[in-house]
């Protein structure tokens, strides 16, 4: 089986469930990598368990502000070692997402700046809502050719913009978040796919599954192997 990328969303603030999570979710038919947000980042305590962990993971920060403090924030993070890929928000412009991505390659080569496109817990009447005339779909393959103009290596958006944005900008490396196997509460998502459709059908380069996975980890990894066979 192609060895699929799976970003498993660390969606805690405890390092013990941390732990539990990366020790459960490894295996050696499918690439699954641990990725950190914001509620595990903050948490007291947590910023050193990153610092000393062992093994490659993604940070998932959303970075958005002007380009001198985004500089800053990279900056404060290069005792990270084993930080390998980094979130951006689209939304901080070009001049940030290039600040950021230049910042990255100073720091360590081997981060990957991945530029947040629109969250998947919005739809076409929520970025109306926000001033946006054009389209979901429109909004993110404008936002791809800033982040692909500003070198920065990818984006993430949802299996429903994927395909088109595989076929604009071959190169991109895309990460599909709200992904829920047929059946599974959509919680707060609004675009979602199977993790097979957004890896087969829809050509992602890699997803992010975080309830789905993680509810019932055994039950759930095995599930999901089997649905990318």
């Amino acid at each position: 089986m192609k060895k699929h990328k799976v970003f498993v969303a660390i969606d805690t603030s405890k390092i013990s469930v941390a732990k539990k999570i990366i020790k459960e979710t490894r295996n050696s038919s499918i690439s699954i990598i641990p990725k950190f947000g914001m509620q595990f980042f903050y948490a007291k305590k947590n910023r050193t368990f990153l610092e000393k962990l062992n093994t490659e993971f993604f940070l998932d920060l959303k970075i958005a502000d002007v380009p001198a403090t985004a500089l800053a924030a990279m900056d404060s993070l290069k005792d990270i070692k084993k930080i390998r890929w980094i979130t951006a928000h689209a939304n901080g412009g070009y001049e940030m997402l290039k600040a950021i991505n230049k910042k990255a390659k100073k720091i360590n080569k081997k981060i990957f700046v991945l530029g947040v496109s629109i969250l998947t817990s919005l739809d076409n009447k929520s970025v109306r809502e926000l001033g946006h005339t054009k389209t979901v779909k429109k909004l993110v393959l404008k936002q791809a050719g800033i982040i692909k103009r500003s070198g920065c290596k990818g984006i993430i958006a949802s299996a429903e913009e994927a395909q088109f944005i595989k076929k604009k900008y071959k190169n991109l490396f895309v990460v599909t978040p709200g992904i829920r196997f047929s059946g599974d509460s959509k919680n707060d998502q609004k675009r979602v796919v199977t993790p097979r459709d957004a890896l087969i059908v829809k050509k992602a380069d890699a997803i992010v599954m975080g309830r789905s996975l993680t509810g019932n980890i055994k039950k759930n990894l095995k599930k999901l192997i089997q649905s990318l066979n």
